[in-house]
């Protein structure tokens, strides 16, 4: 196949990039490089690589000509951010997955969309969430992507599109960008920075190694009924709190860096998945979450030099806007 890959510059798009191309397919790469893409993430990996915007129709054209499916991992992602600027969220998750839905409709193209488990909402206990289950979100950034799904399950059926949705869990692994739970506690740990746990720290979350995470897509991508959703989870069930006194005790850092900060405004205690329509299609995850994460713990140690320039500048100013004042009270 000829694969354009929307976002492959990013956290989990660079590692199914790397996938493809491993297992022989042709890629082009289409990445906005906003804060999060970084070209270094595909360091010698056979690629076509244009720079340019999902929302844009030009720039879908161009990357998307001659490619035989779509895999689209563009978005704004992070929810705290969501809360302090949603329009880019809606412009990237709603109107940039419009646009690629135009482009498959009109180019008879395989889309894949990649979305989240937090479109359903919080699960306090008990039950998961399956596919046909109401969305729900909660934050900005999920009410986003629950939109984009949303319009994806209206091209199939109102134009007969061939298009699969997959949700995934919290995903972890080497190259994610530090502003995320397991990255930022890391990276900090080795600073010696303080560790800011939001509220009592008991939101409870399904960890997902990136590679397994990719394997579900790939599945999905070559094996899934056109309509289809899938959850991607991984049963590794954590209280954030636990992962990150697990990362004090792997970094060697010291216990009372860890801070409780006043919580985010609408903030989910447990997300949780029920993944089994995935298994039936053959897949299950490989990576246990302790040594996927004492191995994730391994990779920041001995990557100084991806993430150190990252976390100057305008990293740093979202910093002090996020946890400042948190910080300091």
């Amino acid at each position: 196949m000829r694969v354009l890959v929307t976002g492959g510059c990013g956290f989990i798009g660079s590692h199914f990039v790397k996938r493809l191309v491993a297992a022989g397919e042709q890629v082009v790469v289409l990445d906005k490089l906003t804060y999060s893409g970084n070209l270094a993430n595909l360091d010698g990996v056979e690629h076509e690589f244009v720079q340019g915007d999902i929302a844009d129709p030009v720039a879908v054209r161009g990357a998307g000509e001659g490619c035989d499916a779509v895999v689209n991992f563009a978005a704004e992602t992070h929810v705290d951010r969501s809360i302090l600027e949603a329009g880019d969220f809606v412009r990237t998750d709603v109107l940039g997955t419009h646009v690629l839905l135009e482009w498959v409709r009109a180019a008879g193209a395989r889309l894949v969309h990649v979305s989240t488990d937090e479109v359903y909402g919080d699960v306090p206990e008990g039950s998961w969430s399956k596919e046909d289950d109401p969305l729900l979100p909660s934050s900005p950034y999920a009410a986003s992507k629950a939109g984009g799904d949303l319009l994806v399950l209206a091209y199939v059926r109102t134009h007969g599109i061939d298009a699969c949705i997959t949700r995934g869990s919290n995903t972890y692994g080497s190259n994610q960008y530090p502003e995320k739970l397991i990255p930022l506690m890391v990276t900090n740990a080795l600073e010696g920075e303080p560790l800011p746990v939001y509220g009592d720290g008991r939101q409870r979350r399904d960890w997902l190694h990136a590679e397994d995470h990719c394997a579900g897509i790939e599945l999905v991508l070559r094996e899934g009924a056109g309509g289809g959703v899938f959850n991607i989870g991984a049963g590794a069930e954590r209280e954030n709190l636990d992962v990150v006194m697990r990362i004090v005790e792997l970094t060697g850092a010291e216990p009372d860096l860890v801070r409780h900060v006043a919580d985010r405004p609408g903030h989910d205690r447990r997300y949780s998945l029920d993944s089994s329509r995935l298994h039936e299609l053959g897949w299950k995850p490989e990576r246990d979450f302790e040594t996927g994460l004492a191995e994730t713990v391994a990779w920041y140690q001995d990557n100084r030099a991806w993430w150190e320039p990252i976390k100057s500048g305008a990293y740093r100013e979202y910093y002090a806007r996020q946890y400042a004042e948190r910080l300091s009270s």
